[in-house]
C-alpha cells in the first residue's frame, strides 16, 4: 500500500493541488494571483516527484499503473503546458472579468488525466485517463460564457467529443472481448497468436474512428476550428497542444503496443488519414484571414505530421516514437508561443486577431514581433528551429520504415512547403505592411451639396 502511494504521488499531488486552488480562491476571493501561485507550487512539487521517478520503473494498482521514464516525460511536458497557460492567461481573463481559479483547477485536473494516461497499462485505466484529460477541455472551450461563439464551439466540442468517446469505448470493449484480456501487452500477445475475425475488424474500425476524433484527424475535425476560435485565446493555446499530446499517447498505447500485430491492417488507414489531415489542414489555413482560426487549421495539419510518426512506429521503426515525442514537445512550445503573442495582441477587450491588425506591428512593438516571427518560423520548419528538427525526425523515421510510410514522408515534405506560405504571410504583415489608415471623413458643405 505504501509503495502504491509513493508510485501514485505525482497523480495525487496534482489532484490535491487542484483542490487547494479552489480552497485558496474561497479564502482570498477576487485575488487572481493566489490561485495561480498555489497551482504553480503544486506543479513544481509534481515535477520534482516525476523527475525522481524518471530513472526507474514502479507499478501500482495491481500493475495497471506503471511509472517510469515515459510517464515522467509526458508529465513534465504536461506541467510545462499548464504552467505556460497559467502565466499568460490571468491578465487576459482579468481584463474580461473572467475568473482565474476555475481555470487553474480545471487545468490541474486535466493534467492528472494526462499523467494517468501516460502510466496506463490496461484498457480501463487508459480510458479513464483519457476522459479525465478531455472532459475539462469541454469546460474550458466554453469559458467565455457570455460569448456566443464560445458557447457554440463548446457545444460542438462536447457533443462530438462525447460521441467519439462512446465509439472508442465500444471498440475497447469489443477488443477486450476478442482478446480476453484488458492488459495492453497481453492483448498484443493474444492477437499475435490468433487469427483475424469479424469481431476484431469491428473493434479496429471503432477504435480508429474514436481515436481520429480525439486527435482531430480529417474528416473527423469539424469541431476544431469553431472550438478554438470561440475559446479565450490563452485557452485555445492550451486546447491546441494539451489534449493533442494526450491523444497521441493514446494512439501509441493502442496502436503501436496493443494492436501491433495488426499493423498491416491499420497502417494503410493511418496513411490515408495522415495525408488527408496534412493536406486539408494546410489548404484551408491558406484561405484564413483570422490568425487564430489559421492556427486552428494549422493545428490540424500538425496532427498529420505527428501521424507520420505513428505509421513509422507501427511499421517497426523505433525512431517513430522518439520522433512523436520530440515533435509533441517542440510543437507544444512553439504553438503556445504563437498563442501567447495573440494573447498579448488582445490585451484590451474588443481587440481582434485579424491578419490586417498585425500590419506595422514590427515597428510599434519590435521585440514582441520578433518573438512571434521566431515561433512562426519554427512552426514552418525553417532551420535551425526546433520545428525543423521535429519534422526531420518524423520524416526520417518514415523513410527508414519504408513501404507506405515513404509515400507519407514525401507528402509531409510537400505540405511543409505549403504551410510556409501562410506562416510567412503573417511575418510579412508584421514587418513589411503599413497599418491601415483610418478613413478621412469629409464634412458635407454647401458646395458639395450643390455639386
Amino acid at each position: 500500500m505504501n509503495n502504491d502511494l509513493l508510485t501514485l504521488a505525482p497523480l495525487i499531488t496534482v489532484v490535491l493541488g487542484a483542490l487547494a486552488v479552489l480552497v485558496s480562491d474561497m479564502i482570498t476571493p477576487n485575488r487572481n494571483h493566489a490561485p495561480v501561485a498555489v497551482a504553480l507550487a503544486s506543479l513544481g512539487v509534481t515535477a520534482a516527484l516525476l523527475i525522481n521517478q524518471g530513472g526507474s520503473t514502479a507499478s501500482a494498482l495491481g500493475g495497471s499503473y506503471v511509472a517510469g521514464p515515459f510517464v515522467a516525460f509526458i508529465g513534465l511536458l504536461g506541467i510545462s503546458i499548464v504552467a505556460i497557460t497559467l502565466l499568460i492567461a490571468p491578465a487576459y481573463l482579468a481584463a474580461r472579468k473572467y475568473p482565474t481559479a476555475e481555470l487553474a483547477a480545471t487545468l490541474l485536473f486535466a493534467l492528472a488525466g494526462a499523467i494517468l494516461l501516460g502510466a496506463a497499462t490496461d484498457l480501463i485505466t487508459l480510458f479513464i485517463g483519457l476522459e479525465l484529460m478531455v472532459i475539462p477541455g469541454y469546460v474550458l472551450a466554453g469559458y467565455a460564457k457570455r460569448d456566443p461563439l464560445s458557447t457554440e464551439g463548446a457545444v460542438k466540442y462536447f457533443l462530438l467529443g462525447s460521441f467519439s468517446s462512446a465509439i472508442l469505448l465500444f471498440g475497447i470493449v469489443v477488443l477486450w472481448g476478442v482478446a480476453g484480456t484488458a492488459s495492453l501487452s497481453s492483448i498484443a500477445t493474444a492477437l499475435a497468436s490468433g487469427e483475424a475475425n469479424a469481431g476484431l475488424a469491428v473493434a479496429l474500425a471503432l477504435i480508429t474512428t474514436g481515436s481520429a476524433f480525439k486527435i482531430a484527424a480529417v474528416p473527423f475535425h469539424y469541431w476544431t476550428p469553431d472550438a478554438y476560435q470561440g475559446s479565450p485565446t490563452p485557452i485555445t493555446g492550451y486546447l491546441s497542444v494539451g489534449p493533442k499530446v494526450g491523444a497521441f499517447v493514446l494512439l501509441i498505447k493502442l496502436f503501436v503496443i496493443a494492436l501491433a500485430p495488426l499493423a498491416t491492417l491499420w497502417i494503410p488507414v493511418m496513411v490515408v488519414l495522415a495525408a488527408a489531415t496534412m493536406t486539408l489542414g494546410n489548404l484551408v489555413a491558406l484561405t484564413q484571414s483570422n490568425v487564430k482560426r489559421m492556427l486552428a487549421y494549422s493545428s490540424i495539419a500538425h496532427t498529420g505530421y505527428l501521424m507520420v510518426g505513428i505509421v513509422a512506429a507501427g511499421a517497426g521503426e523505433a525512431a517513430g516514437i522518439a520522433g512523436i515525442l520530440f515533435y509533441a514537445a517542440a510543437y507544444a512550445f512553439m504553438n503556445l508561443g504563437a498563442f501567447a503573442f495573440l494573447t498579448a495582441l488582445q490585451g484590451r477587450p474588443g481587440a481582434t486577431t485579424q491578419l490586417s491588425d498585425l500590419a506595422g506591428l514590427g515597428r510599434k512593438h519590435p521585440r514582441m514581433a520578433i518573438l512571434a516571427a521566431i515561433f512562426l518560423l519554427s512552426l514552418t520548419g525553417i532551420p535551425p528551429t526546433a520545428g525543423f528538427f521535429a519534422k526531420t525526425y518524423v520524416i526520417l523515421a518514415a523513410v527508414q520504415a519504408g513501404g507506405p510510410a515513404t509515400i507519407l514522408a514525401v507528402i509531409a515534405v510537400l505540405n511543409a512547403a505549403i504551410a510556409a506560405f501562410y506562416y510567412l504571410r503573417v511575418i510579412v504583415y508584421l514587418f513589411m505592411r503599413d497599418p491601415a489608415e483610418p478613413a478621412v471623413q469629409v464634412a458635407e458643405g454647401p458646395m458639395l451639396r450643390a455639386g
